[in-house]
């Protein structure tokens, strides 16, 4: 099937993202990453062991962004060339180095900090318990950090 431009929505609101789901082998530990990490507090939960499931939010943006994190489903393993990810924007090239810094500390870093030419910028990548690679970056056009766009870029 072809792309042959921008589809037409007709409803009086177009959709907007909301939120990510994640099935993960260890509530506990991934709820904690993200707390840890990324600074994304719980703001909604329910049931109880493997039926609990947990919504998790930036502070602020509980009505705009979640992930919801389920315990069970299946493991894929991230093959080495893949570079799926999760991306959070820091406010400095500092985070992310000190993000960089506690990854290494705690095992968890799989890409160090590197720049690339815009709109790539300063990143690093970090390795959640689930073995999902989360991004940090600093000077991407977007989130905290976000340089202006350039032209032709």
């Amino acid at each position: 099937m072809s792309h042959r431009g921008p589809v037409a929505y007709n409803a009086p609101m177009p959709p907007h993202i909301t939120h990510i789901a994640l099935h993960v082998r260890d509530l506990e530990r991934c709820v904690a990453f993200y707390r840890d990490y990324c600074a994304m507090d719980v703001v909604h939960e329910r049931g109880e062991g493997e039926s609990r499931v947990v919504w998790i939010a930036e502070a602020g943006r509980e009505k705009d962004f979640i992930f919801v994190i389920i315990p069970g489903g299946s493991h894929q393993p991230q093959d080495p060339e893949d570079f799926t990810h999760l991306g959070f924007a820091c406010e400095t090239r500092e985070k992310v180095n000190e993000v960089a810094a506690k990854a290494g500390a705690d095992g968890r870093l799989v890409w160090p900090p590197t720049e690339l030419p815009y709109p790539v910028g300063y990143f690093c990548g970090v390795r959640d318990p689930d073995g999902n690679i989360v991004e940090f970056s600093y000077g991407q056009p977007l989130g905290p950090g976000a340089e202006p766009s350039s032209a032709g870029a």
